[in-house]
């Protein structure tokens, strides 16, 4: 193995050695049950629209801030809208809302099911409309102050209270406006799609009566039933997905012309329907189209009007897949253009184009990923993006100039920011951490100038002993620099030896080692350190934010080469003088459960013991949008998936194996782990499992406590 030893990136000491600390993590603080003990924000901050004006929330007041000037002034209080609450013979709050701007003097909120308005400078707050309590998926129109929502399959509308029923579908197999459609793959998060001026919206209706119920038993009634949901498996029959459109004028629907468009290749015709954008004059819907292969994508513009397909704008194609994640974002000061975010040219980067289809420039290029389209300015001639430009594993607010092409960095200080961009760019309100600094919230100007400390760094840790975390690379065959981050043991002694206990994820969007506060580890890791465990995790190729081939090496084969590179950490840690090589550990979720036991059951002997959660054992379980992404078909694909499914290696099972499962999981279904614990059976092989009745794909709240003392208490006893 070439490179053995890492190239050390950075290594921080988190200042709480240097200082009095006495107290340790408890599992209850570890399962982030102390909000005192996460980095201090400021609630809600954002600017104030089309000026240099910001908000935030704080003690239930709306507070204003200006880039003009530190003063800082109360615009409203819980106590005064409380009291006009009151007078409108409503319900009072108990803390301050969720506020969306409409102008820079109104803003609207919902409680329940009632949307509101308050006008600060006429001292108003009035109810603008309701809706009914067992309405689901809310979709607020910002102009017009409708409502759409969905009740049972049914898609609804609610205007100044009053409901109207866009659809009365009575196949409970049919759903519009869902917002589960494609299983929220592509980057879709709901079905609803108001249009600018919201003079219509535009819905998924999908039809899933074809699909296979999957039997999920429900054991709450004294004799459990079936809670059967719709579950596509990879290579089986899926659902059938259309666009409707529902004008508010006419009080009639049409549906997009999306069977008849683009090519009618039988291989490359469209099953998935991606992110619906409107045009800006609400004339036109534009839908990323891709086949069922997910090799071929075409962005088609359709007339709302009518449904007509128009045309198809352009294509792109791989012999892997193509993920369209975000629709077309038009400039304000000029509707005929468009950016466009695609990963063609093997990173992900901008793309300038016109409404005809035609490319104008590629704004942005390079061995690097843009993570996030922010916006452009009010007069069209600048773009704002967050990405890792120069470190894989920071996220740093950079621009480009649209006319020049050049691109400019705005902040520079290493680590990971969140940034929000005024409107008509100029400021910048960015919220940083890096291993040293918990959170930090400055105001810079459109040059990365700090104009002003919002909210000054403090260690919510500092009374507290956790051990040194350090974010490292290690190069993998291919020389490949593989990000890893590793936390030693509380009171760490380089003359003892420790056991080690290895987490990972290691699939598709993820980033799990990050320059960030703790490194990205989070509390209950640095709990697992105090213990006296060196904590490491390796993102290996598969994993987010390092370019296509990176990514993509993994296709058709999940398992092989995520474990090779995991099992270069493996072998790095055994380097090292003060690791116990006969008592590392593993554990890892969903894909991470797939990891760990890939790697558990690959490398026989390597680990002592293993946890792993809700893991894919054999991907023909898997459903049709992520499974085919990665795998295609087990009929397309049949060495893959016979090497994939982990029930091939049970044979090799040696050590202590926990495997967890949640009983509603309808993500990974239980089946996976269910068939492994017979095939275990079949070869003699002992395991241990847990079920958590009545959780889906995690185990939330406070049985969250549970899981991890579960998890914890294993690790301690074989470990």
């Amino acid at each position: 193995m070439k490179n053995l030893f890492p190239l050390l990136l950075l290594s921080f000491l988190i200042p709480l050695g240097i200082l009095a600390q006495s107290r340790m993590l408890t599992i209850d603080e570890a399962t982030n049950m102390n909000p005192k003990l996460n980095p201090a924000n400021l609630s809600q901050l954002q600017w104030l629209p089309a000026t240099d004006q910001f908000v935030f929330v704080a003690k239930n007041c709306l507070v204003r801030g200006s880039a003009q000037s530190q003063v800082r002034d109360t615009m409203v209080r819980l106590t005064d809208m409380n009291l006009l609450l009151k007078i409108g013979k409503q319900d009072t709050l108990k803390r301050f809302p969720s506020v969306t701007f409409t102008s820079a003097d109104d803003f609207y909120f919902s409680t329940g099911n009632k949307l509101f308005l308050c006008e600060i400078m006429k001292n108003t707050v009035s109810m603008v409309n309701s809706w009914p309590e067992k309405a689901e998926n809310p979709d607020i129109d910002k102009a017009t102050k409708r409502v759409a929502y969905t009740r049972d399959n049914n898609l609804f509308l609610s205007t100044d209270g009053k409901e109207t029923a866009l659809t009365s579908e009575k196949n409970p197999g049919i759903l519009y406006g869902s917002n589960r459609v494609h299983r929220n793959e592509f980057g879709i998060e709901k079905g609803t799609f108001w249009s600018p001026n919201g003079n219509s919206l535009a819905f998924y209706r999908m039809d899933e009566s074809m699909v296979a119920d999957y039997p999920l038993v429900d054991i709450t009634a004294r004799i459990a039933t079936v809670n059967p949901t719709k579950y596509p498996m990879a290579g089986m029959t899926s659902h059938k997905v259309t666009v409707g459109v529902y004008s508010v004028k006419q009080s009639a629907i049409i549906y997009l012309q999306t069977d008849s468009s683009g090519v009618t290749i039988p291989a490359r015709r469209t099953e998935y329907l991606t992110n619906v954008t409107w045009s800006p004059d609400e004339k036109y819907i534009y839908i990323a189209t891709l086949n069922r292969d997910q090799n071929f994508m075409q962005l088609n513009k359709f007339d709302a009007q009518t449904g007509r397909f128009v045309k198809t704008l352009f294509e792109e194609k791989s012999d892997a897949y193509v993920e369209p994640l975000h629709g077309p974002v038009f400039l304000k000061s000029d509707p005929g253009r468009f950016i466009w975010e695609s990963r063609r040219d093997g990173f992900n980067h901008l793309y300038l184009y016109n409404i005809q289809g035609n490319l104008v420039k590629q704004l942005t290029s390079g061995p690097w990923e843009i993570t996030q389209f922010l916006k452009t300015d009010q007069a069209g001639a600048t773009a704002f993006f967050m990405c890792n430009k120069d470190n894989p594993i920071d996220n740093q607010l950079c621009k480009v100039a649209l006319k020049s092409g050049k691109i400019s960095p705005v902040t520079t200080l290493t680590g990971t920011h969140n940034a929000k961009v005024s409107d008509n760019g100029q400021f910048i309100l960015d919220s940083y951490s890096n291993p040293a600094v918990a959170r930090q919230i400055e105001l810079l100007d459109e040059n990365g100038k700090s104009l002003q400390v919002l909210l000054a760094n403090e260690n919510p840790l500092k009374d507290y002993k956790l051990g040194v975390t350090s974010l490292f690379a290690l190069k993998n065959e291919d020389n490949t620099d593989l990000y890893c981050r590793m936390i030693k043991p509380v009171d760490f002694n380089p003359e003892k030896r420790y056991p080690v206990i290895i987490y990972v994820y290691g699939g598709p969007h993820s980033q799990l080692v990050t320059n960030s506060w703790l490194g990205g580890g989070g509390l209950f890791l640095n709990y697992l350190a105090s213990l006296g465990y060196v904590v490491f995790t390796l993102d290996n190729r598969g994993t987010s934010n390092r370019g296509l081939e990176f990514e993509q090496s993994i296709f058709r084969n999940l398992g092989n080469k995520e474990v090779s590179d995991q099992m270069v950490g493996v072998r790095y840690l055994k380097s090292l003088p003060f690791v116990d090589s006969t008592r590392i550990g593993i554990n890892g979720w969903s894909y991470g459960g797939f990891m760990t036991l890939s790697m558990f059951l690959r490398s026989p002997g390597t680990f002592k013991v293993a946890v792993c959660g809700g893991p894919v054992t054999d991907w023909k379980y898997y459903e049709v949008m992520y499974g085919e992404r990665y795998m295609d078909t087990p009929e397309t694909n049949p060495e893959g998936y016979k090497n994939a499914c982990l029930l091939n290696y049970v044979k090799n099972l040696k050590g202590k194996l926990l495997i967890i499962h949640d009983d509603q999981d309808n993500t990974v279904v239980p089946q996976n782990s269910l068939t492994f614990l017979k095939k275990c059976v079949d070869e003699g092989k002992p395991v241990d499992f847990f079920f958590y009745p009545g959780h889906e794909h995690n185990v939330r709240g406070k049985d969250r406590i549970h899981l991890n003392q579960k998890m914890t208490q294993y690790f301690l006893d074989y470990l």
